[in-house]
């Protein structure tokens, strides 16, 4: 086939993709207004997780991507869940930081995403109904726990519903030359992320704190032989050249964010829970509580501790563990665990993100 026929057949293919979508939106729509009359939530994220296992399996028979056929439905179902209910998202911001690009790797582009000043806000937003859902950092790679976020969770009744794990990627924009920089902005985690880097290449410039990636950004933009380290949004919303990309000390920059809720999803089989408790103060009280998850056979995946706040050296310890909060077993080892500690509280089972979010 020469070009002109070969140009038509996409032609009529496309025709046929934009007749389907139809006719899946339509679909949709109608899922929608069943959900609405059961009194579910829209957004389910057993399902979105059912969908994207499925594209993994279908998609190993064509030539695109993994990532490139994930983006297209993760829009085709943004779309589809901003036409079954307006939904809002609140995000740690401003616009262009990394929480900001994490939940629209989430939720797509046809949501509308809120702003908040701080993680706090961030949860006062969905817990008041003025956000359906929040997304706040949780823990990064390189430089550990974001212990505000773990903080909140020990008072707040919002429930975790979604992880999102999404690669980091630090730039240096400035309006100046390397030689010519003498000052650089950015978030206070964000120079730990990037710590060998600067010692390298700018060991003498003044290292200056600010809130956001975003409001670094902001700053470097209005000041001569000032830099910010932040993301490719932030520079362009900016008007900031990108200077050296990718400078982050490990190539392996993750940062888990939660999406929290007011509402536990279904089970997907492929789980993890996430619980918050406090030992008796007394000897062996760790021991015991561990016990059980040895017992049943639960893989514990995380266990991370906080000061408690109300006395000296009590603590807290935040888990993430494999299963759902449903699972006959879990529920077994959770009443298990209740009975040998002085607090308990299920923060939320939510699908297992075993990749990273593009």
């Amino acid at each position: 086939m020469d070009l002109n026929q070969l140009r038509q057949k996409i032609d009529d293919l496309d025709g046929k993709i934009i007749s389907l979508l139809h006719d899946r939106t339509k679909l949709a729509l109608e899922i929608g207004k069943a959900k609405t009359e059961e009194g579910r939530e829209i957004y389910a994220p057993e399902r979105e997780s059912q969908i994207y296992q499925k594209i993994e399996k279908l998609g190993l028979k064509g030539p695109l991507p993994q990532e490139a056929l994930k983006a297209i439905y993760r829009e085709i179902m943004s779309a589809s869940l901003s036409l079954e209910k307006p939904l809002s998202i609140a995000y740690l911001g401003p616009e262009a930081t990394f929480t900001h690009l994490a939940a629209i790797s989430k939720f797509g582009s046809s949501v509308q995403y809120k702003p908040a000043a701080n993680i706090n806000e961030v949860f006062q937003e969905v817990e008041q109904k003025h956000a359906d859902y929040g997304v706040v950092p949780v823990e990064n790679s390189i430089e550990g726990a974001v212990s505000h976020s773990l903080d909140m969770f020990i008072h707040s009744d919002l429930k975790i519903c979604s992880e999102i794990l999404f690669e980091i990627v630090h730039n240096l924009m400035s309006g100046s030359e390397l030689k010519n920089i003498r000052r650089v902005y950015s978030n206070p985690q964000v120079f730990g992320q990037c710590r060998q880097w600067l010692q390298m290449h700018l060991p003498r410039v003044d290292l200056m704190d600010t809130s956001s990636t975003t409001a670094a950004a902001q700053r470097a933009s209005r000041e001569d032989g000032a830099a910010a380290i932040g993301s490719k949004l932030a520079a362009t919303l900016y008007n900031l050249p990108i200077l050296e990309e990718g400078i982050q000390d490990f190539a392996q920059n993750v940062t888990r964010f939660l999406v929290v809720a007011r509402k536990i999803p279904a089970a997907t089989g492929k789980d993890k829970t996430s619980i918050i408790l406090s030992v008796k103060d007394k000897v062996g009280a760790l021991y015991d509580m561990l016990y059980p998850f040895k017992k049943y056979r639960i893989n514990m995946s995380k266990i991370e501790s906080r000061p408690s706040k109300r006395k000296a050296w009590d603590y807290y310890f935040f888990i993430d563990f494999e299963g759902h909060v449903e699972n006959p077993k879990v529920k077994k080892m959770i009443q298990e665990v209740e009975g040998k500690v002085k607090f308990l509280k299920v923060l939320g089972s939510y699908p297992a993100s075993a990749k990273k979010e593009i």
